[in-house]
């Protein structure tokens, strides 16, 4: 057992029959899901709620049952991963290009819980990229606001080479900031910034981290 699967499977303790789930994106939440799955092969019964399309296919595949965002009134609680998250419990997300969906089921969640794996926990986010999803439209002109401002930005692209494309049809620009000594003023930025769909900051948006070790324990923050 590895990191990733010692939290992606403590986190089932946290889910209860009945429950609506926002189901997150990455590799540490493909071991949530699978001990999801094994507990719905067994009559376990909840709903799940996507935020991203290869979640979605993900969970057909393991017939987890699933709803849309727009046909359920709240979610109990969303499981999700994340790229780097501080001692704060803030982190950056949208590795996986998933950030705007992540960020609409967080919203809408009464509970947030990420699971990573210890390379995940630093002293100050930053040295992961921080992705902005832009509008296509006049991305150049974000772009060169970032060069401007030091953000060292570059353009998301897929393996063959063509500009990354997330599942709201946007574009994402990367900051390679190295470090951010004040998160809450840089999302402050991104959030007024015309062109901008949504950034990977996310601050004061979950409750509880768990952290999966290679050797199979795990740790958990709280706030």
């Amino acid at each position: 057992m590895n990191g990733k699967q010692a939290a992606g499977q403590k986190a089932i303790d946290e889910i209860k029959e009945g429950m609506t789930i926002g189901l997150g994106t990455g590799s540490t939440v493909y071991y949530f899901l699978e001990a999801l799955a094994e507990k719905v092969a067994d009559g376990f019964e909840l709903t799940g709620v996507a935020t991203s399309q290869k979640t979605i296919d993900l969970a057909k595949e393991w017939r987890i049952p699933m709803l849309p965002l727009n046909e359920v009134t709240k979610i109990d609680v969303t499981i999700d991963g994340a790229d780097e998250v501080d001692s704060q419990l803030s982190g950056i997300k949208g590795g996986g290009g998933a950030l705007l969906y992540e960020k609409l089921v967080a919203k809408a969640s009464d509970r947030r819980i990420w699971i990573v794996d210890s390379s995940k926990k630093v002293e100050q986010l930053g040295t992961f990229p921080l992705p902005v999803e832009v509008v296509p439209f006049g991305w150049k002109h974000v772009e060169a606001y970032f060069t401007g401002k030091g953000y060292h930005p570059k353009l998301r692209c897929s393996a063959d080479g063509q500009p990354y494309v997330t599942d709201a049809h946007h574009n994402i620009l990367d900051l390679h900031l190295q470090s951010i000594t004040n998160a809450e003023e840089l999302a402050n930025e991104l959030d007024h910034l015309t062109g901008v769909v949504e950034h990977g900051l996310f601050i004061g948006m979950t409750e509880k981290v768990i952290i999966g070790y290679p050797d199979g324990h795990t740790e958990t923050l709280e706030r």
